[in-house]
């Protein structure tokens, strides 16, 4: 990055000094970049540090220019990326020290600890919903992990399904609400209550829960008590603009259409970010992303829009049924400048959520700045929620996502060298350098078939190859959703994916090439599989064939969406050779959704994932052939197929650790068993 935080584009800086009327850029002692303009102080890493880049915009400037002006900038300053230094004339490896940062594992338990926790179904309620059924969420899992909240408790000899219930009572601001009995063991259990109880205002009440246990026998012999606390929401009708609510049961988000008349539909987020004067200059750009299908646009302001332009370009998405994510990266640490901008532009009803800290992590912005703005922005709005993206796999994770209700990752592995720094010429480890992938690890050594075309090689694969693995996207979906199970978050927050659409632009060090359109569908569908709820790309334009591809997606989406915003289904992953399987069960209907990893050909018997394939209709493919006893993947090909659920058979297929929170089934032989896995333990089972 040259003169901006990540994901600014290295080239943007000469753009930014013309549109802003900026004359020069100078730096501080330290060899800090100050840019003087509306956007305050621009940290800037080092000159020729490209992370993020689109063709189009570098079509309209020379790299020689580029690299001139960064040439006339002095970095004296040692700089972190995730808390890692990486430039060894500043910072030699040997002197560097660690991080810091890392998420503390909880530590196991011996004896069983009840996990009780409370919050309501639907954040926020609304005045108009007083009529309506209105409920609070109760999980009672018995853990043996020390997670958020997690205490003691004596439980009686024999099968948890037959511990009796725990009697809670939900009060709000010290009165009673409701009360209800709640079986042991459970996840979103609710309790209804009436909302015309409460009277709606712009603060939330405090929710306190209190669970009584008479199953087991304590040491004083009096009845276990366990309590929890959360926040709830009831708002007054908004006087305009629209509301996106978030479904605590299973953190899909739930909005009108974006023209503000109809009823609140679950939405799936899939689109690209993209600058706003590239929308700005051609509007039919927009009629042709509702057209392939997107539901969403995330514009990125790289100077100040006129106020036509904006309504030009956000009535032109309204229109044509498009939500947009509003993006403060610049603004997010400046409380004025936050305030304008949310009271600008909250009235808009095709307004879906708020974006604040872009890769925070990596540069390491003050701990508790997305904290901050989170609730400036809660203070002066509170009827959309606050999302922004993390970049880096393991720095300082609970203090920046807790500044957030939709946590991003952007985990980039295509065209990278995970393990050496081209840029310089380092080793990228847990403690050093920075390769654009953090902590990413290569494939196997010897896994050929997991080798591009473009590696393909006749000898067996070597360690350290720093040949890029899918199974990092998937890891760090999953490791999002850990922690949050881990701090008590599991509810309240969600985990969305933004998959690589960018390389292969002159002078990029970190990714020599972008992802072909169907390694585009294997990234996405990672992410979806392990528990992602929202695909919002880096960066349109792109390449026409992942913007192919993914218009393919995004068009059967609608059928798949169902059975991810379902509170009932339950969701199983399978590893079946190179191939991830997610499974959602219905009562009366079943996805499979297939990933290859593998650049070779790998088939699935249904057998492999439990299910007996009777009926089963594809409803979305690049690189797939059905069977009667199974399905083929071409390498890097992907399927999605519903049929009818059926009784489940016997495979002997691994099965990978499920996202926290998510009950899943695991089948051995015949015998079946529903657990939550977190950090590769068991934290109950039934």
């Amino acid at each position: 990055m040259c003169g901006l935080t990540t994901k600014l584009l290295t080239y943007h800086i000469v753009l930014q000094f013309a549109n802003l009327g900026i004359r020069s850029p100078c730096t501080d002692t330290d060899g800090m970049l100050i840019v003087s303009s509306f956007r305050g102080i621009l940290m800037a890493p080092p000159c020729f540090q490209f992370r993020k880049s689109t063709a189009s915009v570098m079509q309209s400037l020379s790299l020689s220019v580029l690299l001139a002006a960064c040439f006339l900038i002095p970095t004296s300053r040692a700089q972190t990326w995730c808390g890692k230094y990486y430039d060894p004339s500043k910072m030699p490896q040997s002197q560097a020290p660690p991080p810091g940062g890392a998420f503390s594992i909880p530590s196991a338990s011996q004896t069983p600890l009840l996990a009780f926790r409370c919050v309501p179904a639907i954040k926020p309620y609304l005045a108009e919903d007083a009529s309506s059924s209105a409920a609070i969420l109760i999980d009672s899992p018995v853990v043996y992990s020390h997670i958020q909240g997690a205490e003691a408790i004596t439980l009686p000899s024999g099968s948890l399904s037959n511990a009796g219930t725990l009697s809670v009572s939900v009060s709000v601001n010290g009165k009673v609400l409701a009360n209800g009995a709640v079986p042991l063991n459970v996840t979103a259990h609710e309790i209804s209550f009436n909302l015309g109880d409460l009277t709606p205002q712009v603060s939330p009440y405090n929710l306190s829960c209190q669970a009584t246990y008479s199953g087991g026998s304590s040491s004083s012999g009096s009845p276990q008590v366990f309590s929890a606390s959360s926040s709830l929401s009831f708002l007054p009708n908004p006087t305009n603009g629209g509301v996106t609510k978030m479904n605590l049961r299973t953190g899909a988000l739930l909005a009108k259409p974006a023209n503000g008349q109809g009823s609140y539909q679950p939405v799936f987020p899939i689109g690209f970010y993209t600058e706003f004067q590239y929308l700005a200059a051609n509007l039919s750009l927009i009629d042709e992303l509702a057209t392939q299908g997107f539901t969403i646009v995330h514009p990125i302001f790289e100077s100040t829009p006129s106020q036509a332009s904006v309504n030009e370009v956000f009535g032109r998405m309204q229109q044509n049924g498009l939500y947009f994510m509003y993006d403060m990266r610049y603004d997010y640490q400046n409380a004025a400048n936050v305030t304008a901008q949310v009271n600008s532009f909250k009235s808009w009803s095709n307004l879906l959520v708020w974006y604040t800290g872009d890769e925070p992590d990596g540069s390491s912005d003050p701990l508790d700045a997305t904290s901050t703005a989170y609730d400036l922005i809660y203070n002066l709005d509170g009827y959309h929620p606050v999302s922004l993206v993390l970049n880096c796999q393991d720095y300082y994770f609970t203090s920046y996502a807790a500044g957030a209700d939709i946590v991003m990752e952007d985990v980039y592995i295509i065209g990278a060298n995970v393990n050496t720094s081209l840029m310089f010429n380092t080793p990228c480890t847990s403690t050093y350098g920075d390769c654009g992938c953090d902590n990413c690890s290569p494939i196997p050594a010897g896994l050929n078939d997991a080798l591009p075309p473009a590696n393909a090689s006749s000898t067996p694969v070597p360690a350290n190859s720093g040949i890029g693995s899918f199974n990092d996207v998937s890891d760090r979906v999953t490791s999002f959703l850990d922690r949050m199970q881990a701090v008590g978050w599991e509810r309240t927050k969600a985990v969305w994916s933004v998959p690589q659409a960018f390389g292969g632009v002159p002078g990029d060090r970190y990714w020599m090439r972008s992802p072909m359109g169907q390694e585009w569908v294997v990234i996405t569908l990672l992410g979806i599989n392990h528990g992602s709820l929202g695909a919002i790309s880096w960066s349109d334009p792109t390449p026409v064939d992942i913007k192919g591809n993914a218009s393919a997606l995004a068009l059967a989406l609608p059928t798949i969406t169902p059975f991810l915003f379902d509170a009932t289904a339950i969701r199983t992953n399978y590893l079946v050779g190179g191939v991830d399987v997610a499974v959602w069960t219905r009562t009366n209907e079943t996805l499979v959704v297939a990933i290859n990893t593998y650049y070779v050909s790998q088939a699935v018997n249904w057998n492999d994932v439990h299910v007996d394939g009777a009926g089963a209709k594809g409803v979305f493919s690049v690189g797939s052939a059905q069977t009667t006893s199974g399905f083929a993947l071409n390498g890097v090909g992907s399927a999605a197929f519903v049929l009818p659920t059926s009784t489940l058979v016997s495979s002997n297929s691994p099965k990978e650790s499920s996202s926290s929170g998510v009950r899943r089934t695991l089948a051995s032989g015949y015998m079946v068993m529903t657990m939550v896995v977190i950090f590769g333990s068991v934290l109950f089972v039934s």
